[in-house]
C-alpha cells in the first residue's frame, strides 16, 4: 500500500475524562458501533453481565475503574482506528500523560450535570501543551443535567477553548428524546430504529417537537436551537486541528446514542498522523524507513503466558512483519517476528503496520519505555515523560529468601512504568515510587497474583525525591559525596536525590545553585527543568 494513503487513513486518538464521566462506557460504544465487538459490557458489571472489554486487570473489575491504558484497532469508514482508553483516575497520571504522546487527536467526555472538573482541565492543559486537537462530548443528556449554553460557556471560559456546537439536545434527562443536527437541519431521534433515516426538519418551532416532548417544552427547545444556529460559531477545520476550536456533540453513551455520529465526524475531520519532532529532524508519515517509539509496557495481560507487551506508536514507513529493526538505545538489531493490533486483552498478528498505528511487541525485557526503533537510523522521539513520584514507601517481603526474586519483580513493574524504583547508594533496601496511593495497591496485587510475593509498604524518611544535573560534574560529585544517605539512583542509572521535606529540598537548591533539581525526566534520560 502507498505510505502516504496508508497514513491517511490513521486516526489515533485517546479518550479523556475525570473520573465517572462515562468515559469507559463510550470506549465501548465506539467499538460496538465500530463493528470491533458484538456485544457491549458495563463498566459496573452485576455476576450475570458482561465486563467492559477494555478494563481486564482485577482491580478494574472489582472498582469498576480503567487502571492502566487500554489499546483498541478497528476499522470504519474507510479509517483505521487507533483508540486509547486512558485512566481516569489521577493516581496514573503518568501513565495518561505517555500515552497523550501518542496521540494525533483526543475525545473528550464531559459529564451534563458536572460540567468541567479538576481532571478534565488537568488533561486538557496536556493536550494543549502538544497542541493536540480534542473532540467534545457531552454525556449523560439521559439525566438531569445543566443548561446546554451554560457547559459551552463554561467549557470557553475555563479551557480557553472555542466552541462550535455540531448538534443541540431536544430535551434533558427523563424528557432527552434526541439530537437536532444544527448543520444539516435534521432531527434524530433517540426512539428511532437502528438506521433509521434522521428526520428532515421544514421549519423549526414549536410543532417540530409535538410527537416527542411535553407541550410544556416544545417553544423553548425550538428557542434554544434557534439561538444556537445564529449565535454560536459554526466549525472550522483550521481552528480545529489547531487547537483553538472544539467541535461539540451532545448524546448518551450508555442509550447509544450520539455514539455514531461522533465516530462518523472523527472519521471525518479528525488528523491522520503528522510529522513528529526527533532529536536530528522531523519524522514525516511518509518516509519511507520505518520508526516508532514505546510509550507503554504492559507484562501479563494472558495470565496464561508471562507474556510481555511493548506498545509502539509508528511514526513513518511501513512496520511488516519478521522485519529487524534497531533498537537505538542499544544499537543492537531487534527482530519484530510478532507485531499484534489489541483488542484490549484479545490480540491479532499483523503483516503490516503504517504511521500512526499501536503496535504490540512481544519482548522479553529488550523494550523500554521511551525506546526508538528504526531502521538503522540513530534518533530518538522526545516527549514521553516520567515524573517524579510523591509517595515513596519500601517494600518488604516476609520470606527473605525471595529478596532477589522481589528485585527483579520491581525491576520488571519499573520498566512497564507501573511504579519507579530507586536504588540507594548505600546498598539500602530500594524504595519504590508512585504519583498516587492506588498505585501502590495495583503493584501489590500483581506482585501477589503473577510473583507470589505478598509483600507490605513500610514508610521512609524521605518525602520527595528530584533526580539532579549539572553542567559541571564535580558539583555533582560534591554534592553526592555529601549527602551518601540521600542518593539513589533510577532505573537509568540516573542520580536522585531524596529530601526529607520540601523545605530540605528549598534549602539544598541554595545551597547548590550550579545543580539543577527536576522533578520531570524524558525517558530517555534527559531531565526537564519545571
Amino acid at each position: 500500500m502507498n505510505l502516504t494513503k496508508a497514513a491517511a487513513r490513521r486516526r489515533t486518538f485517546a479518550i479523556i475524562s475525570h473520573p465517572d464521566a462515562g468515559k469507559t462506557t463510550l470506549t465501548e460504544k465506539v467499538l460496538l458501533f465500530g463493528g470491533a465487538i458484538q456485544l457491549a459490557g458495563e463498566v459496573k458489571a452485576k455476576a450475570n453481565r458482561r465486563q467492559t472489554r477494555s478494563d481486564w486487570m482485577d482491580i478494574e473489575r472489582e472498582r469498576g475503574i480503567s487502571v492502566v491504558t487500554s489499546v483498541m484497532t478497528f476499522e470504519y469508514a474507510d479509517c483505521v482506528f487507533n483508540l486509547l482508553d486512558t485512566p481516569g483516575h489521577e493516581d496514573f497520571s503518568d501513565d495518561t500523560y505517555r500515552t497523550l504522546s501518542a496521540v494525533d487527536s483526543a475525545i473528550m467526555v464531559i459529564d451534563a450535570a458536572k460540567g468541567i472538573e479538576a481532571r478534565t482541565k488537568k488533561l486538557f492543559e496536556v493536550c494543549r501543551l502538544r497542541d493536540i486537537p480534542i473532540v467534545t462530548f457531552i454525556n449523560k443528556l439521559d439525566r438531569e443535567g445543566r443548561d446546554p449554553f451554560e457547559l459551552l460557556e463554561e467549557i470557553e471560559q475555563t479551557l480557553a477553548l472555542d466552541t462550535a456546537p455540531i448538534n443541540w439536545p431536544i430535551g434533558v434527562g427523563r424528557t432527552f428524546a434526541g439530537v437536532y443536527d444544527l448543520e444539516e437541519n435534521v432531527i434524530r431521534r433517540l426512539d428511532a430504529k437502528e438506521n433509521a433515516a434522521p428526520e428532515a426538519v421544514d421549519t423549526l418551532d414549536a410543532s417540530t417537537f409535538a410527537d416527542c416532548l411535553p407541550e410544556s417544552d416544545r417553544a423553548t427547545t425550538a428557542e434554544e436551537i434557534a439561538l444556537a444556529k445564529a449565535a454560536c460559531r459554526p466549525f472550522d477545520l483550521d481552528s480545529f486541528r489547531e487547537g483553538h476550536l472544539t467541535p461539540v456533540l451532545f448524546g448518551s453513551a450508555l442509550r447509544n446514542f450520539g455514539v455514531r455520529d461522533l465516530i462518523e465526524r472523527m472519521a471525518k475531520i479528525a488528523p491522520s498522523p503528522e510529522p513528529r519532532p526527533a532529536s536530528t529532524r522531523m519524522v514525516a508519515p511518509d518516509d519511507p524507513k520505518m520508526t516508532g517509539f514505546v510509550f507503554k509496557i504492559q507484562a501479563n495481560m494472558d495470565p496464561n503466558h508471562r507474556d510481555r507487551i511493548a506498545f509502539a506508536r509508528v511514526c513513518s514507513g511501513r512496520l511488516s512483519r519478521g522485519m529487524k529493526a534497531m533498537l537505538v538505545r542499544t544499537g543492537k538489531p531487534i527482530s519484530l517476528q510478532a507485531p499484534q493490533f489489541f483488542f484490549a486483552q484479545d490480540r491479532a498478528t499483523v503483516d503490516e503496520a503504517f504511521a500512526g498505528d499501536i503496535v504490540g511487541i512481544p519482548n522479553h525485557g529488550t523494550l523500554r519505555i521511551g525506546d526508538a526503533l528504526t531502521e538503522g537510523e540513530n534518533l530518538t522521539f522526545r516527549g514521553v515523560p516520567s515524573f517524579a513520584p510523591e509517595i515513596l514507601r519500601r517494600v518488604r517481603v516476609q520470606d527473605a529468601m525471595k529478596a532477589k526474586k522481589l528485585r527483579e519483580a520491581l525491576r520488571q513493574m519499573a520498566e512497564e512504568g507501573v511504579v519507579q524504583v530507586f536504588l540507594p547508594v548505600d546498598g539500602s533496601q530500594p524504595i519504590v515510587g508512585v504519583v498516587g496511593a492506588l498505585q501502590l495497591d495495583v503493584l501489590k496485587g500483581r506482585l501477589a497474583a503473577e510473583y507470589s510475593l505478598p509483600i507490605e509498604f513500610e514508610t521512609t524518611r524521605f518525602e520527595v525525591c528530584r533526580w539532579v544535573e549539572s553542567a559541571d560534574p564535580a558539583e555533582i560529585d560534591k554534592f553526592a559525596a555529601s549527602h551518601r544517605g540521600d542518593m539513589a539512583e533510577d532505573l537509568d542509572g540516573a542520580l536522585v536525590y531524596m529530601a526529607t521535606s520540601s523545605f530540605m529540598l528549598t534549602h539544598e537548591r541554595d545551597r547548590y545553585p550550579a545543580i539543577t533539581f527536576t522533578d520531570i525526566k524524558d525517558y530517555q534520560g534527559e531531565a526537564v527543568d519545571s
